[in-house]
């Protein structure tokens, strides 16, 4: 048999990953990179980030736009608190990866903006 969680369950594990985007005196911020890395662009979280999570599922909060991203091809992003301490990492692309993004390819100074964005906590 394998291990499913309640929803109460899922719902908590959900909270807790999100609040930790949260730490810090500041906002959390969404930092897209290249494979190597290297920044293309940062949004910034509201504080706070995320909402509860209903069902497993946290929807963030307002995410304010890089209104002038550095550039480049995005393969990645990375979650931070307002420390800079990663609290998840994903993949992105243009489809079936975690972020879905019309281009990966970031024109230097282009306005990124992530329109909505979603942790889920699967049951099993």
């Amino acid at each position: 048999m394998a291990v499913t969680l309640t929803t109460a369950a899922r719902n908590a594990a959900c909270n807790a990953v999100v609040d930790l985007i949260d730490a810090g005196a500041g906002a959390g911020t969404l930092i897209f990179q290249t494979s190597g890395d290297v920044e293309v662009a940062t949004c910034t979280f509201s504080d706070p980030a995320f909402g509860a999570a209903a069902t497993g599922v946290a929807t963030a909060s307002a995410i304010t736009d890089d209104s002038s991203a550095t550039g480049g091809t995005t393969t990645k992003a990375r979650f931070k608190d307002s420390d800079a301490n990663e609290v998840l990492a994903c993949s992105v692309g243009t489809s079936g990866s975690d972020i879905n993004m019309t281009s990966v390819i970031i024109a230097a100074t282009e306005v990124v903006s992530v329109t909505s964005l979603t942790v889920t906590q699967p049951a099993s």
